[in-house]
């Protein structure tokens, strides 16, 4: 019975956007790293992107929210750091919808999201977030962000 209802859970958590990039979820970052029933609970294990990561306030709102709304109440919310996050745990749909919203996914090389050209420079360590680099296309010369490999 309770198969069923984590099913579920997973299903609604992949309908949270991750709160810096709309269009993928926090499923799809990777930052859900299980969900599973304990002690009459539900006990979902998030896993930041980066530790002190602003975004993960936002999204454990996110997540107790999306829950609440659907009527499970009986849910913890358990942060683990091991193993690290990594941009592995993205699949590769994930990257072409970050490409696709216009940030160049991780990759060893950085291609420019807009004219798929590999003649990129690095303009800045971090764009508007950590986790983030800026580059520029010399090709169609249009600024863009890449999501760090980590």
């Amino acid at each position: 019975m309770q198969s069923g209802k984590i099913k579920k859970i997973w299903e609604l958590l992949n309908t949270v956007p991750d709160p810096e990039i709309p269009v993928i979820s926090v499923v799809e970052l990777g930052v859900i790293r299980d969900v599973i029933f304990s002690e009459n609970s539900y006990v979902i294990s998030i896993t930041p992107t980066y530790s002190g990561c602003p975004a993960v306030k936002a999204f454990q709102d996110d997540i107790k929210v999306c829950l609440k709304d659907n009527d499970i109440e009986n849910f913890e919310l358990k942060i683990v750091y091991s193993p690290a996050w990594t941009t592995n745990w993205m699949t590769k749909k994930t990257k072409q919808k970050l490409k696709k919203y216009g940030i160049a996914p991780p990759s060893d090389t950085v291609i420019c999201p807009q004219c798929d050209s590999e003649k990129t420079e690095l303009i800045s360590e971090f764009g508007a977030t950590a986790c983030k680099a800026l580059y520029k296309c010399s090709d169609c010369l249009e600024p863009f962000e890449f999501f760090k490999c980590i």
